[in-house]
């Protein structure tokens, strides 16, 4: 996708929040806050690649999610409930709980996997009443994963091991298996949102 041809560039919600002051309130939340805790991850396996591993070290992936969590605080949201949202802490390599309070008519909810194509993720979408897919080029997503490890302090080698072992892993399964969307847009890499093409 490194070859876009979009006639124009495109406007996402987070411009609106900044941008239109006629809006109503807007609540932005993710569903990082819902990583299942380091201790636990530490403590189940998972095959990949034909070793066993613990799950925490392919943190990110979809089975290192609360997905039943996830699933009840969205219903709540849908409901119009009030509720707490927990928040991922990179210092602490944890969630914490409740960090969020969600109220009002309209929250904006990002994330991975929201739209993905497997058991029990696809059910998200319908609480939604609208969506939105960004997908982007592999490599570039690469290069942006390998440079946030090393931001946080991981040496170079070690955290292209991770991203390529890792992260990788999860932004194919991304670009090949999540649905299609009210909204398909591509990013660019000047940060520019274009219509959906696919070239991968």
């Amino acid at each position: 996708m490194e070859n876009h041809h979009a006639s124009s560039s495109l406007t996402l919600p987070s411009d609106l929040i900044r941008n239109d002051l006629e809006i109503a309130p807007i609540t932005v939340i993710s569903m990082d806050g819902f990583h299942r805790y380091q201790d636990d991850m530490l403590a189940h396996r998972t095959v990949r690649d034909g070793r066993e591993i613990s799950l925490a070290e392919i943190k990110g992936a979809p089975e290192t999610f609360d997905l039943p969590g996830l699933a009840r605080r969205i219903r709540q949201v849908a409901r119009g409930e009030e509720c707490g949202w927990p928040e991922y802490n990179r210092l602490l390599h944890n969630p914490v709980e409740n960090a969020i309070t969600v109220r009002g008519k309209i929250v904006l909810l990002e994330g991975n996997y929201l739209l993905l194509d497997r058991d029990g993720w696809r059910d998200l979408a319908g609480y939604a009443d609208y969506t939105i897919r960004i997908a982007a080029d592999e490599q570039m997503l690469k290069r942006r994963l390998v440079e946030r490890k090393i931001s946080s302090g991981t040496k170079p080698q070690a955290a292209l091991h991770f991203v390529e072992f890792s992260d990788l892993a999860n932004v194919r399964e991304c670009l090949k298996y999540t649905r299609e969307a009210d909204l398909n847009l591509t990013l660019d890499e000047q940060g520019v949102y274009h219509d959906f093409q696919k070239s991968w």
